[in-house]
C-alpha cells in the first residue's frame, strides 16, 4: 500500500469470478494491545443460517447481471463497485450492506445506532456516517465510520475473530474511538498500481494510525474527516 496521494481514476469493473461469490474465512485480528483507541464489545451472534444462505443464493444468481450493469456506470457507481470488491467476497460485501441498511431502517437511522453503540456526550451530535472498511494486516474489516462533533468512531458490521493470549479464537464487535482533539492529520491516498484503490489515513496526536478504505462516497468522507481534524465548523 503506497502512502503517496494520486489523482483518482474511474474504477475498473472486472468480471466476477466464482471466488467473488464464495464465502470467505473471517478475518483474524490481533487484540487491541496498547492501542488506546481500539475497543471491543461482546458479539450478539451471527445472523440465522437460513437467512445468510438465502441472501447468498439470491446474490449469486444475479451476480453476473450486476457485474455487467456496474461496468456500464460511472461516477459514484465506481466507488460502490470498489466498495464491494474491497472485501474478500463480493457476495458477503453485498450481504453486509443489505443487513446494514435493514438495521438502519429498523432502528430509526444512524443517529440512534451511533448513540446505542458508543458513549456520547450530552450535546454531541452525529455529522456523517460512512460505509467503509478498516484496513488491517489480516484483511479489511467491513463497518461504518461515524464522524460526530466530539469523535471519530468505527464499528464493525459483524463480530471479528481474534486470537487471545492463550491461543484461543474468540470474536467481538471491533470498535475504534478517536476524540476530535486527538486527531492530528487526515490524509487521502491512493495505490500507484491501481488509483481506484483509495484510502484515508487517520493519525492521532500520539502517532497511532488507522487506514480506512472502500468508501461508497470517498470525496465526501475526505472532506468531512479533514474538517474534523481541523476542529470542524
Amino acid at each position: 500500500m503506497d502512502s503517496k496521494p494520486e489523482a483518482h481514476a474511474a474504477a475498473a469493473y472486472p468480471r466476477m469470478s466464482p471466488e467473488d461469490l464464495a464465502p470467505p474465512p473471517p478475518p483474524v485480528v490481533a487484540p487491541a494491545g496498547s492501542n488506546p483507541y481500539v475497543l471491543s464489545s461482546p458479539s450478539s451472534g451471527p445472523p440465522a443460517k437460513s437467512t445468510t444462505e438465502n441472501l447468498r443464493e439470491m446474490l449469486g444468481s444475479v451476480g453476473k447481471r450486476f457485474g455487467e450493469a456496474a461496468r456500464k456506470t460511472e461516477g459514484i457507481a465506481g466507488d460502490v463497485w470498489q466498495h464491494l470488491k474491497t472485501g474478500p467476497s463480493i457476495t458477503d460485501a453485498a450481504m453486509g450492506r443489505i443487513a446494514q441498511i435493514s438495521k438502519v431502517k429498523a432502528e430509526g437511522g444512524y443517529d440512534k445506532i451511533f448513540q446505542q453503540t458508543f458513549e456520547c456526550l450530552p450535546d454531541e451530535k452525529l455529522k456523517k456516517a460512512y460505509a467503509c472498511y478498516l484496513s488491517t494486516s489480516h484483511g479489511p474489516i467491513m463497518g461504518v465510520l461515524y464522524v460526530s462533533t466530539a469523535k471519530l468512531a468505527f464499528c464493525s458490521d459483524s463480530p471479528v475473530a481474534y486470537v487471545t493470549e492463550d491461543n484461543k479464537t474468540e470474536s467481538a464487535i471491533y470498535k475504534i474511538v478517536v476524540p476530535v482533539p486527538h486527531l492530528r492529520s487526515v490524509t487521502p491516498t491512493a495505490s500507484q498500481q491501481n488509483p481506484a484503490e483509495r484510502y484515508i489515513q487517520v493519525v492521532s496526536v500520539d502517532n497511532h494510525d488507522f487506514w480506512f478504505m472502500g468508501f461508497i462516497n470517498y470525496d465526501s468522507a475526505v472532506k468531512c474527516l479533514q474538517e474534523a481534524a481541523r476542529g470542524g465548523a
